[in-house]
C-alpha cells in the first residue's frame, strides 16, 4: 500500500501524462484540490477532460505520472481510492425494469453495506438528492433530471470522500440545474472535495473555489477566476461616480497616472478616463486593495465619490482568452 500525503489535499495529480499511439490526451499535467473545496474542470470537447477523470476514477491508468485521492495512488491503491470516491460519468447505464430504491440498493450492496447501515445510507441518499417519492418509481419513467439525481445518489450511497462529475448538469432544464448546484455546494460544505467538468460556465463560476483550464491535454491555468485574470495581468472596468466635478478628477486621474514613478493609487489607471456626466469609466490595473486606495485618494482630493462598481470578466471571458479553441 502506498499512501502519498500531501496537507490537507484530497485530490492530486502529478505530473499526469496518458497517450493514445501518438495523441497526446493528457500531457504533463498537476494540480490539487484541497479538502472540502469544489474545483471545475473546463475545456473544449477532446481537451482531456474526461481522459484524467477516468484516471482519477481508475478507469484507466496513466502513461506516466500517478494521482492520488485521499492520499492513496490511483496507480498503487486502486481498491482503496474506489472506496474513497464516487465518480458520476456524462452518461450511466440504467436498469429499465428496476425503481429507485432497488438501484441505489443494488450499488449499496456492491459496495459492501449491510444491515442497518445500508438502511441508513439508502434513506439518506433518497432524502438528500429528492427522491423519495419516485423510490418505487420504475428508472424508464424518469424525467432526465430525475436520472441525473439518481445517479448523483448512486455515486454518493458509500459516503465518499471524494466526487467526479462529469458534465452533472448537461440536458437539465433551468431549475433542475439550480437545485443540482446547491446539492453540490452542500456536499463540500459536509468536506466532500469535488472535480466536476461542465460546458456551463456561468454556473461553474457560481459553485467553484477554483478551476483549471485545459486545452490539447495541456494545463493552461488554474485557480479563481480573479487570479487567473491576475496571472495574465488583465484588467477590470471601474465605473466611478463623482458628484459636480467628474471632467476635474478625470483631468487629475490622467495627468497623475502619466507621471513616471508615481506611487499613488491613480498609476494603476490605464488610458484616459471616459467622462459620462457624473461617471467616469477607465481600465484599472490595480487589485481591490488598490481599489479602496484609489477611492480614498479621491476623496482625499476632495471630490464627492457617490458610489463605485467594478466589473470583471466572467469565466467565460476568461476561457475563451486563455484557450485558442484548438482540438486533437
Amino acid at each position: 500500500m502506498n499512501v502519498h500525503t500531501s496537507g490537507s489535499d484530497c485530490i492530486e495529480l502529478r505530473r499526469l501524462y496518458r497517450y493514445f499511439g501518438k495523441t497526446k490526451a493528457v500531457h504533463d499535467i498537476s494540480f490539487s484540490v484541497p479538502r472540502g473545496h469544489v474545483f471545475g474542470y473546463i475545456g473544449p470537447n477532446g481537451a482531456g477532460k474526461t481522459t484524467s477523470m477516468r484516471i482519477l476514477s481508475t478507469l484507466d491508468l496513466p502513461s506516466y505520472g500517478d494521482a492520488f485521492v485521499d492520499g492513496f495512488s490511483v496507480v498503487n491503491d486502486p481498491e482503496l481510492v474506489r472506496r474513497r470516491l464516487g465518480f458520476m460519468p456524462d452518461s450511466f447505464g440504467t436498469y429499465r425494469d428496476v425503481n429507485c430504491e432497488e438501484y441505489l440498493d443494488f450499488f449499496a450492496r456492491a459496495y459492501g453495506l449491510v444491515g442497518r447501515e445500508r438502511t441508513q445510507r439508502l434513506k439518506w441518499v433518497l432524502e438528500f438528492t429528492g427522491t423519495v417519492g419516485m423510490k418505487d418509481k420504475p428508472i424508464r419513467g424518469l424525467s432526465k433530471g430525475m436520472k441525473q439525481r439518481l445517479c448523483l445518489g448512486r455515486a454518493l450511497v458509500h459516503d465518499p470522500a471524494v466526487m467526479i462529475l462529469d458534465e452533472p448538469a448537461a440536458g437539465l432544464d433551468p431549475r433542475a440545474r439550480i437545485q443540482l448546484r446547491k446539492m453540490i455546494r452542500e456536499l463540500a460544505d459536509r468536506g466532500k472535495t469535488i472535480l466536476i467538468s461542465s460546458h456551463i460556465l456561468t454556473e461553474l463560476a457560481e459553485m467553484c473555489d477554483a478551476v483549471g483550464i485545459i486545452e490539447q491535454g495541456q494545463l493552461l491555468a488554474t485557480g479563481s477566476v480573479d487570479e487567473i485574470q491576475l496571472q495574465r495581468n488583465q484588467t477590470r472596468e471601474l465605473t466611478v461616480r463623482i458628484l459636480e466635478r467628474a471632467l476635474d478628477a478625470a483631468a487629475l486621474l490622467t495627468s497623475t497616472s502619466e507621471q513616471e514613478g508615481c506611487a499613488s493609487p491613480a498609476s494603476h489607471v490605464l488610458g484616459e478616463p471616459i467622462v459620462d456626466g457624473e461617471l467616469l469609466r477607465f481600465a484599472f490595473a490595480g487589485d481591490v486593495r488598490d481599489q479602496a486606495d484609489l477611492v480614498a485618494w479621491l476623496i482625499d482630493k476632495n471630490f464627492a465619490v457617490a458610489e463605485i462598481a467594478s466589473h470583471r470578466k466572467s469565466l467565460e471571458d476568461v476561457f475563451l482568452q486563455v484557450t485558442e479553441g484548438l482540438v486533437q
